[in-house]
């Protein structure tokens, strides 16, 4: 496969160089910010070898590749010799409109983190399974083994100092300087800030200013105020940031900048985040949480349902990564979610609507995609290729799919389904939902195979217009 002659190909259909404002990637997409959308040439992008289909939504034109999307993605920031970084891409947004500004700048925020997040979800995974099985089968214990307590390390990572991952995603998110703002994300999870903040009985000030802190609940419940694992602070100052480094871009000699800008932002940013970012942050991050968890104990049946059943809806529109900010949030907060487990169900939904589709067709080219497709569903959770690749291509196995995905996501909502983790849902992270115990673990299980089971069975029953035999995939639009 000669990925250089991809790469070449997808930068002159996309309009070129010179139309390529950014350029990021997710687990399977290329996600291209365009000066001028319309010069993309759609039909011959998806006739590339590699690309799936394209999307242009939520302010990015997306090329769906799969689980090649590094290779390709390297590729073309090789022949763009890494340019595009350097363009302030935001003075393009004034036709963007403000929601699809926000879902881009979440989408660049959250995304490259993902990865990262779900290889700690495989770890604690496996921890789990590992303990589960040699508890129940053996009588070990190994809790408190060195390797378990390190490789549980491993996994936790990510977690404790999200702020700082975020910073850094969140600065180049926003362009401005992300080494001040992983200073800044450090800065909260600085042991003696962390210990300042857990004292909360007592005052402190910086520079006259009183630092916020709180705790609510009582007993086992009890939370109090810290920045240790959270989200939304450190996205709100980073925010905060970057309109603070622009002003003083303008008045600061550019001779002294390099010294001056930095020094000044942490200075100031420092008791802003202590006394206004940082706990409307939590607040936020508490509110978020609450109303969350109140929509879903109102009715969990009917919320796992309309989560399992619309995530591949919100995966076609762009809009679910929108909602990562809300998982993340409670693994921060709570230390579970379910979030991922209902999206579970439609993750599985798909793998068996693909499957379905592998099977029936006498198209060699879609049955290959379809394979590819049913493997990185059912094994990793990625469903982009099978939505894309097949599923909404053919129209019925989508509404198998989401038909089946509301199933699963009911039958997880009545079992009161939680995960310890925050991973992509597939066969590798199964025993992330094992954490809470066999009764769980069980209703999780049951979910993705009502999922699967119903997204190959409705495919079948359902059917779909077959692609002819004989056509190449370029013809396949």
């Amino acid at each position: 496969m000669d990925f250089e002659k991809i790469a070449q190909n997808i930068i002159e259909n996309v309009g070129g160089r010179s139309n390529i404002s950014n350029v990021t990637h997710c687990m399977t997409r290329l996600r291209f910010v365009l000066e001028d959308d319309t010069l993309a040439n759609e039909d011959e992008l998806r006739a590339i070898e590699t690309v799936i289909s394209t999307v242009n939504k939520a302010g990015q034109y997306q090329v769906v590749i799969g689980n090649k999307v590094e290779k390709v993605y390297n590729e073309v920031m090789k022949q763009l010799d890494a340019e595009v970084e350097e363009k302030n891409f935001t003075e393009k947004d004034s036709n963007e409109t403000f929601w699809n500004k926000i879902l881009r700048i979440l989408s660049e925020i959250f995304t490259p983190i993902v990865p990262v997040i779900a290889a700690a979800g495989l770890i604690k995974g496996l921890l789990t399974a590992a303990n589960l099985l040699l508890g129940n089968y053996y009588g070990l214990d190994i809790t408190n083994s060195d390797t378990y307590v390190l490789l549980f390390a491993v996994s936790q990572v990510v977690f404790y100092f999200m702020p700082i991952f975020l910073a850094y995603t969140t600065s180049r998110a926003l362009k401005t300087n992300p080494f001040i703002g992983m200073t800044l994300g450090a800065f909260l999870v600085y042991p003696q800030v962390e210990s300042i903040m857990m004292d909360y009985t007592t005052d402190t000030t910086i520079f006259g200013l009183p630092v916020i802190k709180g705790a609510w609940g009582s007993g086992e419940t009890l939370r109090v105020f810290s920045y240790v694992e959270s989200v939304i602070p450190i996205v709100i100052s980073i925010i905060v940031l970057a309109v603070l480094e622009r002003a003083l871009k303008k008045v600061v000699p550019e001779v002294v900048q390099i010294i001056l800008v930095p020094g000044i932002s942490l200075i100031v940013m420092v008791p802003i985040m202590l006394v206004i970012t940082g706990p409307i942050g939590i607040y936020a991050g508490n509110f978020i949480q609450v109303s969350y968890n109140s929509v879903i104990s109102f009715n969990a049946t009917l919320g796992g349902a309309l989560i399992g059943g619309l995530w591949g809806v919100l995966v076609v529109l762009g809009a679910h990564r929108a909602l990562l900010p809300v998982g993340l949030n409670d693994v921060a907060i709570m230390g579970r979610q379910n979030l991922l487990a209902f999206a579970g169900a439609a993750n599985f939904a798909q793998g068996g609507a693909v499957l379905a589709v592998m099977l029936k067709t006498k198209n060699a080219a879609l049955k290959s995609v379809a394979l590819s497709a049913f493997i990185s569903a059912v094994l990793v959770g990625i469903t982009e290729p099978a939505i894309y690749g097949a599923n909404l291509r053919l129209k019925r196995p989508m509404i198998a799919a989401v038909i089946s995905g509301a199933i699963g996501g009911a039958v997880m909502g009545f079992g009161g389904v939680y995960g310890d983790a925050f991973a992509n849902n597939g066969i590798l992270t199964i025993f992330t939902y094992a954490a809470f115990g066999t009764k769980i673990f069980i209703y999780y299980i049951i979910g993705c195979l009502a999922a699967f089971i119903g997204g190959v069975a409705l495919t079948y029953i359902l059917g779909f217009e077959d692609l002819p035999a004989t056509k190449e995939r370029q013809e396949d639009s």
